[in-house]
C-alpha cells in the first residue's frame, strides 16, 4: 500500500538524479576544470559552471544519468553495505533483532545460488490462487489477496491523510494497474509511444514464455494485458490532472463507494487486507473507479487471470532467477532509462534491504554518519532562511494584508525534521530468515501494508518520517506542513559545515528555500498552516499569484529538450516556483547573514555572490540518457536539470549584476518576462 495520493501533493527535490554543493569535499576551493571556459556565463550558465565536469564524468553504464548526487548516493550505499556485510557475518546476533533481520535479508538476496536453483518454485502458491479464480467473488478475493502483498493489481490503496480534516487518517483508493509507467504510455499516438508499446508487448510475453507458456500463447496473453490496461489508462486522469488536490478529494462512505463501483465487493476488501476500524474512504479518482467496475464484468474470467500473473510476475521479477532479472532490466531499465548494464548484485541487495528495513538501517547509520554538528548548523541555516521568508511576505508588493496575515501563520507553523525521527519503525513482528529471497520480499512488504492499515481511523502520528535518514533527497508535506531534510542529504560535499557561508547558502541554502517555498506553490498554497486543503487567499491575490504562476508556466514551456520535445510547463510549475523562491529567499539570507560584519574575502577570485550562484548551478551538475530525459519529461514534475539552473537565474537581477550580464544576454530575460513571485 503506497500513499499515492499523498504522492500527488508532497514535494521531494528529486536530489537522486543529482545534487550536491560545488566545492568538492573541504568546499573552499574552486576546481577549474569544472568550467567550460569557452562558454561565457551570460550565455548558459549551467554550461560555464559544469561544462568541464561534465566532460570527465560520463555516466557509468549501469546508470540512467549521472550527477554529483549519485556520487553521494554511492557513498551511503558503500557505508549500508560495510552494515549489512558485518550483521550478514555476524552468527551470535540476537534472533528477532533488528542486526539479525537486516543481515539475513541481505544474505538471502546475495545467495545467487539458491535464487538460481528455486527458479519459480518461492511464487508456486500465489500462482496456484491465480488458477483457481473461477467467478467474481473468487477473483476479487485474490485482488484483495494481492493488495495485502503489496502488489496493487487493478487499483492503489492506502491509508490517507483527509485532506480537510489534517489531524484524521482515513482510507484512500486511487487509478493504477498499469505495466507501464504513465498513462500516456498507452494513449499517445505519435512514433515513439507506438515503439514503446510495441517493445512493451514483446517483454510482456518474453516474461510468460518464462514462466513456461508457449511463444503463441504469451504473444496472446500479452496483447490481453495490453488491451486491459489501455482501458484503465484511458479511464486516467493526467500527471497534470493530478496536480490540483481539488480533483483529488472525494471522501465518501463505504455505502456511496457501493453506489460508485456496486460490482466490486468493497467491503469484503477492506476487511480482506486487515481493515478493522469504520472509516470512511477517499476516492481519488472516481471515473477511474466506474470504468474498472465495468471491466469486472465485461473482461472474462480467463483474461483476469492472465492480467494478475503479469502483475505477480512484474512486482516480483527482480528478485527472481537470471532470466526473469535479465527480462525485467532489459524492458524497465534498458529500454526506459538507456540503462547500458545492470548493478552489480550487491548494489541491487544494499537498494533492497534499505527498501525493506530502511529505519532498522538507518538507526546504525546515523550514529557513523550524522554529527550533532552538522545538525545545529543546519538549524541556523534553516532559521535564517524562515526570517528571510518572513520578510520577503511581509513586504510583497502584490498580496494584501488579509492574505499576508494568512501566509506568515502558515510559515511560522512549519515543522523542521532534521536528520532522523525521534520515533524508529518497530520491526517486532516481521519474520525474516535465510531462506527465500522472494519470501522475504513478500513478507516485509505485507508488514508495510499492515502498518499502513493500522493507521485508518486513527490520529495522524507527526512524528512518522516516511523515508528513512539514509536517503538523498528532502522533501515539503503541505498536510503536515512540515520540511523533511534526512541526514543522507546532510553531508559533504552537498553540504559541508566548515564551508564559508556562500557557498553553503547556494547549495544546501537554496534546497532548504526550496522546500520551504513548497508550502506556497500551487500546490502547497492549497493547504492552510494546519495542513487542510482551505483557501486562505482573497480573490484578488489569488488571481495575481496565479497570473505569477503563468509566467513559470510560459518561461518552462519554451524550454526544448530535444527536437520537437519541450518541458510540460504545466506539469513542472510547482517545481519551479519553489527553485526560483528557495534561489531568492537564500541569497536574500546570505546577504542579511553578512550584515554588520567585515565583508567576506573573495575566494579564488570570486566574490560571494558569485560564488553563491556558482554553487546553486553546480548542485544540477548531470549527464543523461535521451531515453531518460524523454520518460522524465513525460511524467516528473522536476525540469530537466540545465533548467531547473538557468531557468531561475535568468529571472534573477541579482545574478545578472554578479556576474555583469547585459540586457540582450540569454542568461537575462527582459523585464517584461521576468517571473518573481517569492
Amino acid at each position: 500500500m503506497n500513499n499515492s495520493l499523498r504522492t500527488f501533493i508532497s514535494c521531494a527535490l528529486l536530489l537522486t538524479v543529482s545534487v550536491a554543493s560545488l566545492f568538492g569535499q573541504s568546499s573552499h576551493k574552486i576546481d577549474p576544470s569544472t568550467f567550460d571556459k569557452n562558454t561565457p556565463a551570460c550565455t548558459d550558465f549551467y554550461q560555464y559552471v559544469n561544462g568541464g565536469w561534465l566532460v570527465a564524468n560520463p555516466i557509468p553504464a549501469a546508470f540512467p544519468s549521472w550527477g554529483l548526487g549519485n556520487i553521494l548516493n554511492e557513498k551511503n550505499r558503500d557505508l549500508l553495505r560495510d552494515i549489512l556485510e558485518a550483521a550478514a557475518k555476524n552468527t551470535s546476533v540476537k534472533k528477532g533483532s533488528n542486526e539479525q533481520k537486516v543481515g539475513d535479508y541481505y544474505a538471502s538476496c546475495m545467495d545467487e545460488a539458491k535464487i538460481e536453483s528455486e527458479g519459480l518454485k518461492p511464487l508456486a502458491g500465489e500462482f496456484d490462487r491465480i488458477a483457481k479464480i473461477k467467478d467474481q467473488k473468487t477473483l476479487q478475493a485474490e485482488i484483495t489477496h494481492l493488495h495485502f502483498l503489496g502488489i496493487n493489481a487493478l487499483f492503489v490503496d492506502g491509508s490517507n491523510q483527509d485532506f480537510k480534516n489534517s489531524t484524521e487518517v482515513t482510507a484512500g483508493i486511487f487509478q493504477g494497474g498499469l505495466g507501464l509507467p504513465d498513462r500516456d504510455n498507452y494513449t499517445k499516438s505519435d512514433e515513439r509511444s507506438k515503439v514503446t508499446r510495441d517493445q512493451y508487448l514483446k517483454h510482456v510475453a518474453k516474461m510468460f514464455e518464462l514462466m513456461g507458456d508457449d511463444p503463441g500463447k504469451a504473444a496472446s496473453q500479452a496483447q490481453t494485458v495490453m488491451t486491459l490496461e489501455t482501458r484503465l489508462a484511458e479511464a486516467s486522469m493526467t500527471r497534470v490532472e493530478l496536480r490540483d488536490p481539488e480533483k483529488l478529494y472525494h471522501r465518501m462512505t463505504i455505502a456511496q463507494l457501493h453506489d460508485l463501483a456496486p460490482t466490486f465487493d468493497w467491503a469484503a476488501f477492506f476487511k480482506g487486507i486487515g481493515l478493522t476500524q469504520k472509516a470512511d474512504v477517499n476516492v481519488g479518482t472516481p471515473d477511474f473507479f466506474k470504468v474498472m467496475d465495468q471491466q469486472l464484468t465485461s473482461v472474462s474470467i480467463a483474461d483476469w487471470q492472465t492480467y494478475l500473473r503479469w502483475h505477480l510476475i512484474n512486482n516480483t521479477a527482480a528478485t527472481l532467477s537470471t532470466p526473469f532479472v535479465d527480462e525485467d532490466f532489459n524492458f524497465n531499465r534498458r529500454i526506459l532509462q538507456g540503462a547500458r548494464e545492470m548493478l552489480p548484485r550487491w548494489k541491487r541487495c544494499v537498494a533492497a534491504t534499505n527498501t525493506a528495513l530502511g529505519e532498522a538501517l538507518g538507526e546504525v547509520y546515523v550514529k557513523k554518519a550524522f554529527p550533532p554538528t552538522a545538525k545545529t548548523r543546519v538549524l541556523e541555516m534553516i532559521r535564517n532562511l524562515k526570517a528571510a521568508l518572513n520578510s520577503d511576505i511581509s513586504s510583497l508588493s502584490w498580496m494584501g494584508d488579509t492574505t499576508r496575515k494568512q501566509a506568515l501563520i502558515k510559515l511560522g507553523a512549519i515543522l523542521d525534521k532534521i536528520g532522523y525521527p525521534d520515533k524508529w519503525i518497530d520491526y517486532s513482528t516481521l519474520q525474516i530468515d535465510r531462506g527465500s529471497y522472494v519470501s522475504n520480499r513478500l513478507r516485509s512488504t505485507q508488514f508495510l501494508e499492515r502498518r499502513d492499515v493500522n493507521k485508518i481511523g486513527k490520529s495522524v502520528d507527526k512524528l512518522e518520517w516516511g523515508i528513512p535518514p539514509q536517503t538523498v533527497n528532502a522533501g515539503y508535506d503541505p498536510q503536515n506542513n512540515e520540511i523533511i531534510f534526512p541526514a543522507g542529504i546532510l553531508q559533504p560535499p552537498l553540504f559541508d559545515p566548515t564551508a564559508d557561508d556562500a557557498s553553503n547558502y547556494g547549495g544546501m541554502g537554496a534546497i532548504i528555500g526550496h522546500e520551504l517555498t513548497h508550502g506556497f506553490d500551487d500546490q502547497g498554497s492549497q493547504f492552510d498552516a494546519k495542513g487542510n486543503l482551505a483557501n486562505w487567499w482573497t480573490d484578488a491575490d489569488l488571481k495575481a499569484f496565479k497570473e505569477r504562476a503563468q509566467c513559470i508556466i510560459n518561461q518552462f514551456s519554451g524550454f526544448e529538450v530535444e527536437k520537437g520535445l519541450n518541458l510540460k510547463g504545466e506539469l513542472v510549475v510547482g517545481e519551479s516556483i519553489a527553485d526560483l523562491g528557495g534561489l531568492n529567499i537564500a541569497y536574500a539570507a546570505l546577504q542579511k547573514s553578512m550584515e554588520g560584519k567585515p565583508r567576506p574575502p573573495n575566494i579564488d577570485g570570486f566574490t560571494p555572490e558569485q560564488r553563491f550562484f556558482l554553487a546553486y548551478a553546480h548542485n544540477w551538475a548531470t549527464n543523461m540518457r535521451p531515453e531518460y530525459a524523454r520518460l522524465l519529461v513525460s511524467q516528473d514534475p522536476h525540469p530537466l536539470a540545465k533548467f531547473r539552473a538557468n531557468g531561475p537565474l535568468s529571472n534573477m537581477p541579482q545574478f545578472a549584476q554578479a556576474f555583469q550580464c547585459k540586457t540582450g544576454d540569454p542568461m537575462v530575460r527582459p523585464e517584461k518576462d521576468r517571473c518573481h513571485i517569492w
